[in-house]
């Protein structure tokens, strides 16, 4: 308790330094009185009486000292002491400090806020219980790495696998909410009835599903959302027990989930429901279109669960040669199946956070590098009274201790605002698939990675200068410090700073036009259709079962819509263009020999006007008619890709195919050929495509496709209330323009971020390194003064100081374009996967880039070389 109190005293002390330091000075002045006062009375003089009362004290500045060593911590008191000179220091400079803290809180502004996503992404675990214990398992092809599984598959794999505590599927669903204001269209998810307890989620009011709740005949029950919760019932705790319909069903509310949950692979579902094993898909081992969700077994990796599922999807596959043939388990980390596509573009954007940060270290090393050389003569002086490497690196590290903190709380302030305007560029559609963005904003990780990278800064800050200063020459110090000159030393160290900079922001200009060009090929590539003035949005009608009843419908929306003010064409689809690859057809070929295997194609049932509306081009034979109904003979309309596949050398019109076993009702001929229509997304491939006619293979699920005169984003809301009329009950939901659609495509997103943010961070390294090396050379200039007047007083004309001066910026950049170009190169190899069109060895790039930066470089060095043209010789001379 005594040290406690010790420590405590020396602390407080160490803090009331000006109060602590009167009371002493009182206290030993009362004490020297007092012994001069004893002096006096046994007869010294005044002067003998003090001088006897000073040697009896030991020297009142030694005791003062003595006083303080007891009474503070001299380390705080030290560090206090440099935090007041630093700060003097600064105000001294008030340039230097505001555009090093500047540079700094931007540098780290792009670098916290980029790890702000990375850290959500990829370093947080996800958000349930032993979550590294959760796979993702579904089927792939040789065409498809990852297809979704046949429900009849994953019953089998439920039932034979060793591997799993459990194993639950997933599909994605729409419903039709109905309401007393009409129907409204909702996201939802049929799940497994273990499906929440795989993961590990409790629901925050209510139960889970049971047992049995997800098979054939069982009650319908309904667990909803956080925010269906909130959106439907207010977030009242009596929604418990209360009763919703569901597409026309009734459904009984049995729980609610946590407020933070949602599955990202599936979107923001706002009701879940148990998957109907009794519905057409499922009843089809051919039909794939669920996901599953695997807990491992404590022990089992995820290898070890590979293997054992790929025996048993190998054994289906002998078993059902006609269904599973060509049919893989394939499995992956939970958290690799939410975040693997944006990983890559994550860690790219990450590593130009990160090039940037280092550019604003190395300009702001520069600046603290040329501004000691205003201080050469007072470190000498330190040096030559004994000042040691160390003590010099304490005291500039605290100079850069204070700037970095200034930049840190600047740089995190806007940090904040920064992660706030990503988050909301992000398209709602694609935000809704990543729920760990969430609440996006500064923690604990933040913070470390921002404390990390001052503590690098502080430590450049305090080596660099304290190094080169202490080993330049102290009598040199001393002597050129009176003349404020510089040694070739600084020159040579800002020089290769600059070198550093102008290399980094030629990575990261290279990676911008990269990125750039990448998105425009993305943007203009073929599409076989026109895109512009194209309204759509997609039609639920499950009350439409019977095939009659809906195609009535069907007509009846497009005549509705037709005759709009406005509409030009309208049609509708079973899916959109550019939506994925996928709800693909099985086929084989009439008077083809066939071995079992899976000719896989997209399908698409189509209007009439489908083709028109799309301004797609027929390249042979017909579009469909009216008389391509039902009661007529089937017929398909096929792609160029198919065409190209299945009919090389052959012409396809007129042909016939059907499903794997040629059944009678499948088969069709093939009236018409189509240009390649790009129904995947923007960067994948084509498919071959087969067009069926609408009439022949109703659905009550299907998107209306307009085309417009005026704009057809005002023409959305009048063509849904003009589909609602026709039955209050249907349901519209995913209104978008086409170009709205492109545009906002998750594709064309991560290459537009890319090229905005990676530009963004090469225009910000374009103009550091432009400054840094007009510092160089400006001071370059401003130090050999009289070198350049000696130069031109011996015959140098203005032309060859010009050229001298720009020789020095021109080697200088030539270094840096060298290194840059190079390791661009190296950068956009490891980075080619992210572009589309283009290759690494874009020559038109590198060369805007070089010159780019010549130029920048040029201007730079132009002025301090203007200013060495026109020194006065005489002048130049005298200044010595």
């Amino acid at each position: 308790m005594k040290r406690i109190r010790v420590w405590s005293s020396r602390l407080l002390g160490s803090f009331r330094k000006n109060r602590r330091d009167r009371e002493l000075a009182d206290e030993i002045d009362s004490h020297l009185q007092m012994h001069i006062d004893d002096n006096l009375r046994s007869g010294m003089s005044a002067e003998e009486a003090r001088r006897d009362a000073l040697l009896k004290l030991g020297g009142a500045e030694r005791t003062k000292e003595r006083y303080r060593d007891r009474s503070t911590f001299p380390l705080i008191e030290s560090i206090s002491q440099d935090v007041r000179f630093a700060a003097r220091q600064l105000r001294r400079s008030p340039i230097f400090a505001i555009t090093a803290v500047l540079m700094l809180s931007l540098g780290l502004c792009a670098a916290v806020s980029l790890f702000a996503f990375v850290d959500a992404a990829l370093i947080r675990p996800l958000p349930y219980p032993r979550s590294e214990r959760l796979v993702y398992v579904t089927e792939k092809n040789a065409t498809i790495p990852d297809a979704n599984l046949s429900y009849l598959d994953y019953v089998d794999w439920k039932q034979q696998n060793t591997v799993f505590q459990s194993l639950d599927a997933i599909n994605s669903s729409g419903y039709l909410l109905q309401s007393g204001i009409g129907s409204i269209s909702i996201r939802g998810a049929h799940v497994t009835a273990g499906f929440f307890r795989t993961l590990g989620v409790k629901p925050l009011l209510g139960r889970d599903f049971r047992p049995g709740e997800d098979l054939a005949g069982a009650p319908h029950v309904v667990i909803l959302s956080y925010a269906g919760w909130q959106q439907l019932f207010g977030g009242r705790k009596d929604a418990l027990g209360q009763t919703i319909r569901l597409s026309y069903v009734p459904y009984l509310i049995v729980g609610i989930l946590p407020q933070g949950f949602q599955f990202a692979l599936r979107g923001n579902a706002l009701v879940w429901t148990p998957l109907d094993p009794s519905g057409p898909c499922e009843s089809r081992r051919s039909c794939h279109n669920l996901a599953a969700i695997g807990r491992l077994n404590d022990g089992v990796t995820i290898q070890t669960a590979l293997v054992n599922m790929q025996a048993i999807a190998a054994r289906l596959e002998a078993e059902y040669p006609d269904s599973n043939r060509g049919q893989w388990a394939t499995m992956l980390p939970l958290s690799e199946s939410i975040v693997g596509r944006v990983r890559p573009i994550l860690l790219t954007l990450m590593g130009g956070g990160l090039l940037l940060l280092l550019i604003s270290l190395v300009n702001v090393a520069n600046l603290v590098l040329s501004r000691s050389e205003v201080r050469r003569r007072e470190v000498a002086i330190r040096t030559s009274l004994g000042a040691s490497t160390v003590r010099l690196f304490v005291q500039f590290g605290t100079e850069a201790s204070v700037l970095i903190v200034s930049a840190a709380i600047a740089g995190l302030v806007l940090s904040v605002w920064l992660i706030k305007a990503f988050t909301g560029l992000i398209p709602t559609n694609m935000l809704a698939g990543m729920p760990y963005l969430q609440g996006l904003g500064l923690n604990g990780h933040l913070l470390w990675f921002a404390a990390i990278a001052a503590l690098i800064a502080a430590f450049l800050f305090s080596l660099i200068p304290s190094l080169h200063l202490k080993f330049s020459d102290t009598g040199a110090g001393l002597a050129e410090g009176s003349r404020g000159s510089a040694g070739r030393g600084w020159q040579r160290l800002g020089g290769h700073l600059v070198v550093i900079e102008l290399a980094i922001a030629a990575v990261l200009l290279v990676g911008a036009g990269l990125f750039t060009k990448s998105l425009n090929r993305l943007l203009h590539v073929e599409l076989s259709f026109r895109p512009d003035h194209l309204a759509t949005l997609s039609v639920a009608a499950p009350r439409y079962k019977n095939d009659e009843r809906l195609l009535n419908f069907e007509e009846e929306v497009e005549n509705r819509v037709a005759r709009l003010p406005g509409v030009q064409s309208v049609g509708t689809t079973s899916l959109l263009p550019l939506t994925y690859n996928g709800n693909t057809d099985w086929i084989r070929l009439v008077g083809r020999p066939y071995n079992g295997e899976h000719n896989e194609v997209n399908e698409r049932d189509v209007s009439v006007d489908y083709f028109k509306t799309l301004g797609a081009q027929l390249l042979r034979g017909r579009y469909f008619t009216a008389a391509d109904d039902p009661k007529h003979a089937n017929v398909a309309i096929v792609n160029q890709a198919f065409a190209r596949k299945f009919f090389p050398n052959d012409d396809p019109i007129g042909k016939r195919f059907g499903d794997t076993r040629l059944s009678p009702k499948s088969i069709r001929q093939i009236v018409g050929i189509v240009a390649d229509i790009r129904e995947g997304t923007l960067d994948s491939e084509i498919w071959p495509a087969e067009y069926l006619p609408f009439k022949q293979s109703a659905d009550n699920f299907f998107s209306v496709i307009a085309r417009t005169g005026p704009d057809e984003r005002l023409m959305l809301p009048v063509i849904s209330t003009a589909i609602a009329r026709i039955d209050p009950e249907i349901g519209t939901l995913d209104q978008a323009s086409m170009i709205d659609r492109i545009h906002d495509s998750p594709s064309a997103y991560l290459h537009r971020s890319a090229a905005w943010l990676v530009g963004g961070f090469a225009g910000l390294a374009l103009l550091l390194s432009v400054v840094g090396l007009y510092g160089v050379i400006a001071y370059s200039v401003n130090q050999r003064t009289r070198e350049i007047g000696i130069r031109m007083a011996l015959g140098a004309q203005r032309r060859n100081v010009r050229g001298l001066i720009l020789g020095e910026a021109g080697r200088l950049t030539i270094r840096g374009l060298s290194i840059g170009l190079s390791c661009s190169i190296v950068a956009a190899i490891l980075i080619r996967k992210l572009l589309f069109g283009v290759s690494s060895w874009d020559l038109p790039t590198l060369g805007a880039v070089a010159l780019l930066l010549g130029m920048g470089a040029i201007l730079a060095s132009f002025i301090p070389a203007e200013r060495a043209a026109s020194v006065n010789p005489v002048d130049a001379l005298r200044i010595e």
